[in-house]
């Protein structure tokens, strides 16, 4: 009886028909992944980067805090940056926050952002990518780049001011995302070499502030961790984005489903390491199910493709777990929601799902920092799927009004006259 390779020994879900190419490669590679020991050798995602426009960061550090769990620690400077490093705790993934001093800093995070309209009006802001932690980094930078993968330099490391004591692969041609390997043991702490370290008081107060309101709202013990990362691509990337991630990471095709009514398709990907999201939160894609060239002939809705042509391919929105439970009588989720809108801050729209489906969420609008949307979702006990696919269809449409109101402003604003 042949052994079945074990980053193919899960259950896959959904009901989206991937091509023969994708199902051929998809056993492939993730047999050879685990013949070459790299699925043992590459961990958990240890953080996510991202960067924000000059003079931001203080007041993102702020927003995050009080919408998050995420504490500020520390800032390390560079020539050219400032970044700021927020944790929760040693189990759970760092968030580092990248902020440039001047607004005429060039380089190729930028440059991915200024070819898209809506993308070059905040030309800094935009997630970079995750950092894993490997054990023997040597080896697995090796074997990749056997497998074709390409890796900065150190010079162009220390160019671009990324942490000098990581392995940092070239941004995906389909998700412009980098992928970052860190070697340390399990037990020892994280370490990012960007430059000298000190407590930025401003930070500090930010989030001090954040947590004190935290306190006061009643909802500082009901936001967990990241429970996944969504990033938007283009429909003819799906396949390849998702075999690329796959390649890089030890994490396994969970599922795909086909969201018909908004033109659309979500797929998952999770670790074969840690079950627990908190430990290493699911990636996952979404991309148009055709092109947007060819959704004029039976008017099919696009709010993906749309997101991804203002925008670029990139993260939209990081989503966090909500704890199971109620406030006297006040879903957990609701709880949160309100507490947060007093304060200011919008949503897409109501609260949606159920108990009796499974879990419920909701999506934020997107900060005016990063760009990014902050995604709740509160599951039940006894919900083991990932998402409930009439949610993720009224999100999908929740997003693409936002984003097509942009898109409308963002033409009406380039229009030219003959």
């Amino acid at each position: 009886m042949t052994n079945v390779s074990q980053s193919l020994s899960f259950p896959v879900h959904g009901d989206k028909q991937n091509s023969a190419f994708f199902n051929e490669y998809l056993s492939r590679l993730l047999e050879e992944r685990d013949e070459l020991g790299l699925s043992s050798m590459i961990h958990e995602i240890d953080a996510m980067m991202l960067t924000v426009e000059p003079g931001k960061s203080i007041e993102y550090i702020g927003e995050l805090c009080l919408m998050s769990p995420y504490y500020y620690l520390q800032t390390q400077e560079s020539a050219s940056h400032w970044t700021h490093i927020l944790r929760i705790d040693a189990l759970t993934p760092d968030l580092i926050v990248r902020e440039v001093k001047h607004d005429g800093i060039r380089g190729i995070f930028r440059s991915l952002n200024e070819v898209y309209p809506v993308g070059k009006d905040k030309p800094h802001s935009r997630y970079i990518g995750e950092i894993l932690r490997v054990s023997r980094l040597q080896d697995v930078v090796k074997l990749q780049q056997g497998r074709g993968f390409c890796f900065f330099s150190k010079d162009e490391v220390a160019r671009l001011e990324l942490p000098a004591n990581l392995a940092i692969s070239k941004p995906s041609p389909y998700t412009h995302n980098i992928v970052a390997y860190s070697e340390r043991d399990s037990g020892e702490p994280r370490h990012y070499d960007l430059g000298v370290s000190s407590v930025n008081s401003e930070a500090r107060k930010a989030c001090d502030d954040a947590k004190q309101l935290q306190q006061a709202l009643g909802i500082a013990e009901l936001i967990l961790p990241v429970d996944h990362l969504a990033t938007r691509i283009y429909s003819q990337n799906r396949e390849v984005a998702i075999l690329e991630w796959l390649s890089l990471s030890s994490y396994y095709f969970w599922g795909a489903f086909d969201i018909v009514d908004q033109n659309s398709s979500t797929n998952v990907t999770k670790s074969i390491h840690y079950q627990d999201e908190s430990r290493s939160p699911a990636k996952v894609f979404s991309a148009n199910n055709t092109p947007y060239f060819v959704n004029h002939f039976k008017i099919f809705p696009s709010p993906t493709e749309n997101f991804v042509r203002n925008y670029g391919p990139r993260l939209h929105h990081i989503a966090l777990a909500v704890k199971d439970g109620d406030q006297q009588g006040v879903e957990n989720i609701d709880f949160v929601v309100d507490a947060i809108q007093e304060q200011g801050k919008g949503f897409l729209l109501d609260v949606i799902g159920s108990k009796n489906e499974g879990l419920k969420q909701i999506f934020s609008t997107a900060s005016e920092h990063s760009s990014l949307i902050i995604e709740y979702v509160q599951r039940y006990v006894g919900f083991q799927g990932f998402f409930n696919k009439n949610n993720v269809a009224e999100l999908t449409f929740a997003a693409g009004i936002e984003e097509e109101l942009v898109r409308i402003r963002t033409e009406a604003e380039n229009k030219t006259f003959m």
